[in-house]
């Protein structure tokens, strides 16, 4: 399911959508909250799950990001379609536009979910083989008088902290004498700031241990090696930063330019929404069934783990 008519084709309402809906639910397996009982029976006419051992009752929405939410499931599927069929990003006023909403928050609230579901998807694996390691800084609205001084460069209230990973993977050069390496996986954190304790943290967090990972000589990257096998940290001149570390730089500049023409402006407590969203398409880039796999995704994800401040 590539395209909007065979999403349409395949989804073209609400029952429709409800049926896929159950039976997903279904083949992943459902467990009471009163027993812990996997024998449950789906009512049709009341529209919730009914265990069979003590009789109590399931919202067929609960336990997913779609818990207590109002918005028709066909619009969930919509929205989890859209941002996940194209490589840029919808704006939560456009996706209000295409849902045809005329209130704009649930349609944010969604929006962020899936978001929220994207990046806990993506914890659940850990990059390894070379890794190439960089900081980068995205211009956020953060909150705080006008009239406070701006501070430049690093330590700007404009800016915000992201610790960029990017693994990549040797592969046959068809040049002799020559190695060439394939982009595999990437992960974007946000950091509260730039110190050697919260890298590595994420570090630990995000690369196993039997890695070579590859980064300039940033002080916070210095105990980086305590963490991995193996930590090239390099001198890099600027001009070479590109070369020496290609992939980084490309999702950097990627994710720059796509937050910038998408969004414009972007509050520094949803950064690592965004980051998420953008890093799970790109981790995805080659598989068929993104829809499919952001669905399991955002059923596997409790509602309550995801919070908007």
């Amino acid at each position: 399911m590539n395209t909007l008519r065979e999403f349409f084709l395949r989804f073209p309402n609400e029952q429709n959508c409800l049926d896929h809906f159950i039976s997903t639910r279904e083949t992943r397996g459902l467990i009471c909250k009163n027993c812990s009982s996997n024998n449950l029976l789906w009512i049709e006419n009341q529209r919730v799950f009914k265990c069979r051992e003590c009789t109590s009752k399931l919202s067929y929405k609960s336990g997913t990001i779609m818990h207590q939410s109002k918005l028709p499931l066909l619009d969930w599927y919509t929205a989890m379609f859209l941002m996940t069929a194209t490589k840029k990003a919808f704006s939560s006023y456009e996706m209000q536009r295409q849902l045809g909403r005329k209130r704009y928050e649930p349609v944010f609230r969604m929006m962020h979910k899936i978001r929220s579901a994207m990046g806990q998807h993506e914890e659940t694996y850990k990059l390894s083989d070379e890794v190439e390691l960089d900081d980068a800084f995205f211009e956020t609205v953060q909150p705080g008088s006008k009239k406070e001084p701006r501070k430049r460069g690093r330590g700007s209230q404009k800016q915000s902290s992201v610790l960029v990973m990017a693994e990549s993977k040797e592969v046959e050069n068809p040049k002799p004498h020559q190695k060439a390496y394939a982009c595999k996986f990437f992960k974007m954190t946000v950091m509260p700031s730039v110190k050697s304790e919260i890298v590595n943290a994420i570090i630990e967090k995000n690369v196993t241990y039997n890695t070579n990972v590859i980064s300039d000589a940033l002080p916070a990257f210095n105990k980086v090696i305590h963490k991995v096998s193996e930590h090239n940290q390099l001198v890099i001149p600027p001009e070479e930063q590109g070369k020496v570390l290609p992939w980084v730089h490309v999702a950097i500049s990627n994710a720059k330019r796509l937050l910038l023409g998408v969004y414009h402006r972007i509050d520094g407590d949803y950064l690592q929404c965004y980051l998420d969203e953008f890093t799970y398409k790109l981790n995805s880039r080659n598989l068929k069934d993104k829809f499919d796999r952001i669905l399991n995704a955002a059923l596997a994800v409790r509602w309550n783990q995801f919070c908007l401040g």
